[in-house]
């Protein structure tokens, strides 16, 4: 029997529950009155009991339903009960209570089983029916007073109502929390004066869920009245997204100047339901209103004339054709009557956006948490440029993670940057890199800072999460930066971490969130103090003794953030729809206007208007549902994580990597190895979370395949996609990454293990039949996969023509990039022949070109860098199929000796390196303060 341990989500336990409860009462209904098995009678008794700790926190079926159901149990009424737990299970699992009344007595015919799924309702018709959603009421009443409550939000539904609600009534702080860590449905809270602190239920899982998540213990010292307020600031921080109500019966003047969190209303001792109730409403109409969206299919209904560009407007150019029907026939009316090159007409400019698609903006903002949000409709690609282009000038110090993506590269390429590569920590046994350690950082900060350049340095550019999951500590890394550089700008390159913005655990390393928190924290006074302890602790602090140290910003530090964020790759938007989210102190002093012509410059004057609606629809989504389907999307991938765990079959070929695979010890804090222990089940994985410098992203499944033989490559293409129809996209030599998302269902996971179980049965009956050479190929092929890998290297260095000084590692990729364009300058030499021999005479070779293998997919040389022994024996032990930059039949494009000669010649006089103990005048935010810890 599964017990709590093997449950990830308290979602899926309620519904395996419920599934297991129909069981039971099934077959006690089937069974003859003398023939009721005890055993199967216990099993219903345990199942209520287990039922009745979390059913309080739903509004359907509702506790008076579910009690009357155990009363039927107690009374032997068996085919009632049955009938009565099917039908629940059933629109639990369809979603059909959602929509409409779900008769629960078996007597009464007037409803057909066969519509409850809601599923198989048209889109339009669903589109046309009321949303549903819950309202949690906090207050410690009686049963009699509860029913009271309800039937008074009942009768408060009006027919012109935009959405229908039912009312769920917990009586206190902790119960509150867990409802709405429970119940996705719950988009409001009305919090009453008669609120308690503590829970009366006790269940290991409810536990579970607080902890780590909610701080409730701070709360024991506050006075009855001050909980209210209290749970508002607990929820905006656990799912922000909701709106809260306060009643009171404190004064006017006693409440004033609360922080109050998500609180929207605040009544005064009264029961003014009519109030409460439109209230309700407008808070959840302020989150479903899609201002372009709306607009888009308004136009789309209007009568127009079209003389402009597009000939495709309103599918003229399709609906009179004779030959591309076919195109009209597929995607339908609509998709064209939307299409419009028109700024006018109620729609609006993105260039200049002051209608709808500011509006748009402005709502992913609220709900991003940023202070600006702008979107972008050819992807984070051009998002990220843009970024640089604004903030970066020709010559500033950018520090950029080695292994980011390559639009990050490019970009420094265009503003002219000077480029300090930073290495990440290396995974050789599966041929990718992890992420940049905070001491690797730290080191170059302080090494320029030596240099006397530190006043030059502009931005700090890091990819979270990785391709394969790697999570930074968002928060300490920024604040022990800006210790050392209190003006730093960071660039969080985002694009596979929307979603985590709708989690309350993930949400903690997002760079949005972690502005809003250090930008509130640095006005504490209590911050100011914990800075100036240390800065006496540091007065003689060596750099080394600054590495050792957790250093603490200076309270008048700029906190000055970026995030882009690929919104199509982890949400619902169509592809190329990406976000840049901004919360920079000094945007609208230094920054707008640069970002205004970055903006132009690289953002096409005829945007996809289907993009940028479905960006606003996106948004609307994950305000009012993104907590549920991120939680759906971590069960899946849990679920995913564990069966492949222990299935003994599958752990002969495959091994999911775990936390202890993908980050070194040194950066686990926390000692977790993995987040599922066959033995213990589900480890709980917040306080890694909490504390941890990295963490691992639990909805990415990275496989080890080395063991079936076949690199990642192809098990990806020949095995898992043309055998079995599976899209995967990220591989390396010996791995592949299964990447769920809030579209993943659990039928997907099953088909999944399926055809690994299938792929694993079919390797078992080729080595039994196979020869004993066959075999000994079959390992010889494991073993290279699995023993015999090529180290990662690191960054190598810019060849000095590309430097403006040797005593700090940053180098011109710009001058390297274009002086390629010049063919005379550029030669060829290949690998195993010229290109070894002349390392081998211990000539600089240094790249003309971007060299990329797919897989990993970033750039192991840039123009400008120096080819390595390392490098030369990483590259000719690849054996994949794509080197974007390399051309098999001429070799690796290369600077020739005497261009790299006259370049050197023409450069300008270096920088003299600053003498020992000086440097160069730092910038007046930057000179402020000395690096500080706790």
């Amino acid at each position: 029997m599964t017990t709590v341990t093997d449950y990830y989500s308290a979602i899926q336990l309620r519904s395996d529950w419920w599934s297991s409860l129909r069981e039971v009462t099934a077959q006690l209904s089937r069974d003859a009155p003398a023939k009721i098995s005890p055993i199967m009678r216990s099993r219903a008794e345990e199942l209520f009991d287990q039922l009745s700790e979390i059913e309080p926190y739903w509004a359907f079926p509702g506790m008076q339903v579910f009690d009357q159901m155990r009363r039927q149990l107690e009374h032997n009424s068996f085919t009632e009960l049955a009938y009565a737990v099917h039908r629940c299970a059933r629109a639990l699992t369809t979603g059909a209570y959602r929509t409409r009344h779900i008769p629960l007595d078996h007597l009464d015919t007037g409803e057909r089983e066969e519509h409850d799924d809601e599923a198989l309702l048209s889109p339009e018709v669903r589109a046309m029916t009321k949303p549903y959603f819950e309202v949690l009421i906090v207050d410690e009443v009686n049963d009699s007073q509860e029913r009271w409550l309800k039937s008074n939000v009942h009768s408060m539904r009006r027919p012109e109502d935009a959405f229908i609600y039912e009312a769920v009534v917990v009586p206190s702080v902790e119960d509150a929390l867990i409802a709405v860590l429970f119940n996705h449905n719950i988009q409001a809270i009305v919090v009453r004066p008669g609120v308690t602190l503590r829970s009366e239920r006790e269940h290991p899982i409810l536990g579970r869920i607080l902890e780590g998540i909610a701080d409730i213990g701070q709360l024991d010292d506050l006075e009855t009245q001050e909980y209210g307020p209290a749970l508002c600031r607990l929820i905006d921080d656990v799912r922000p997204e909701l709106d809260a109500y306060l009643v009171t019966e404190r004064s006017v003047e006693a409440i004033a100047g609360t922080e109050l969190g998500v609180c929207r209303r605040v009544f005064y001792n009264q029961e003014d339901f009519l109030e409460l109730h439109l209230n309700i409403l407008r808070g959840v109409q302020a989150r479903y209103k899609t201002p372009f969206f709306t607009a888009l299919t308004e136009y789309s209904q209007q009568p127009t004339g079209v003389f402009h560009a597009m000939p495709i407007s309103r599918g003229k150019s399709i609906t009179r054709s004779h030959w591309i029907q076919d195109m009209g026939a597929f995607y339908g009316p609509n998709i064209f009557l939307a299409e419009t090159s028109a700024t006018s007409g109620g729609l609006d400019s993105l260039l200049e956006p002051h209608g709808p698609i500011k509006e748009a903006q402005e709502l992913a903002a609220r709900a991003f948490g940023s202070k600006q949000t702008f979107f972008a409709t050819n992807g984070t690609s051009t998002c990220n440029k843009i970024v640089v282009q604004a903030l970066v000038r020709p010559d500033d110090i950018v520090l950029v993670d080695r292994d980011c993506h390559k639009s990050h590269h490019y970009g420094m390429v265009l503003a002219g940057a000077q480029v300090c590569y930073l290495d990440s920590y290396p995974l050789n046994e599966y041929s990718m890199y992890g992420a940049v350690p905070l001491r690797e950082i730290k080191k170059q900060l302080l090494d320029l800072k030596a240099a006397g350049k530190l006043d030059r340095v502009r931005m700090l550019l890091l990819t979270n999460c990785t391709f394969d999951g790697i999570v930074y500590n968002v928060e300490r890394v920024m604040e022990e930066c800006l210790a050392i550089k209190p003006d730093l700008i960071f660039l969080w390159d985002e694009a596979w971490f929307a979603f985590a913005r709708f989690n309350p655990t993930y949400r903690k390393r997002t760079g949005m969130r972690a502005a809003n928190k250090m930008r509130a924290r640095f006005k504490t006074e209590e911050h100011a103090r914990a800075y100036e302890v240390q800065q006496k602790r540091l007065a003689s602090a060596s750099d080394a003794d600054l590495l050792d140290t957790r250093l603490v910003a200076p309270p008048d530090a700029r906190v000055r953030v970026y995030t882009t964020q690929s919104t199509h790759k982890t949400l619902t938007s169509l592809r190329q729809g990406s976000m840049i989210h901004v919360n920079d102190s000094d945007f609208k002093g230094e920054v707008e206007q640069a970002f205004h012509e970055a903006y132009m410059t690289h953002t096409s004057t005829s945007p996809n208007y289907q993009i940028i609606a479905s960006l606003d629809v996106g948004r609307r989504q994950v305000e009012l549902e993104g907590f549920e389907f991120v939680q759906r999307q971590l069960e899946a991938a849990m679920a995913m994580r564990r069966s492949i765990s222990t299935h003994p079959l599958l752990s002969k070929y495959f091994k999911v990597l775990t936390v202890g695979h993908m980050i070194p010890a040194e950066y686990r804090e926390s000692g977790t190895e993995m987040y599922y222990d066959p033995d213990r089940g589900w480890v709980d994985m917040l306080d890694a979370w909490q504390n941890d410098e990295f963490v691992l992203d639990a909805t990415r499944v990275t496989l080890a395949v080395g063991g079936t033989g076949w690199d990642g490559d192809t098990f990806k293409t020949q095995i898992l996609m043309d055998r079995y129809g599976i899209q995967i996209n990220k591989t390396s030599r010996n791995s592949v990454l299964f990447m769920t998302n809030i579209g993943t269902t659990r039928s997907s996971v099953a088909y999944l293990i399926e055809v690994l179980v299938e792929i694993a049965k079919s390797l078992d009956d080729l080595l039994d039949d196979a020869s004993k050479m066959e075999k000994l190929g079959f390992d010889r092929r494991v073993k290279n996969l699995t023993e015999n890998y090529p180290p990662l290297p690191d960054f190598s260095r810019f060849h000095p023509a590309f430097r403006a000084s040797e005593d700090t590692p940053e180098g011109d990729i710009r001058s390297a990039y274009y002086l390629a364009y010049d063919e005379s300058s550029c030669d060829y030499l290949d690998l195993d022949g010229s290109l070894y021999q002349a390392l081998e005479d211990g000539r600089e070779v240094v790249s003309a070109s971007f060299i990329i293998p797919y897989p990993p997919g970033f750039p192991i040389l840039v123009p400008g860098q120096v080819v390595s022994r390392e490098i030369l024996a990483f590259m000719r032990a690849l054996d994949v199929n794509e080197i974007h930059g390399y051309r098999a039949d001429l070799g690796l494009r290369v600077f020739t000796p005497e261009a790299l000669a006259n370049l050197t010649k023409a450069m300008p006089a270096r920088v003299e390196k600053a003498p020992e103990g000086k440097s160069e005048k730092p910038s007046k935010q930057a000179s402020k303060s000395k690096p500080a810890a706790e």
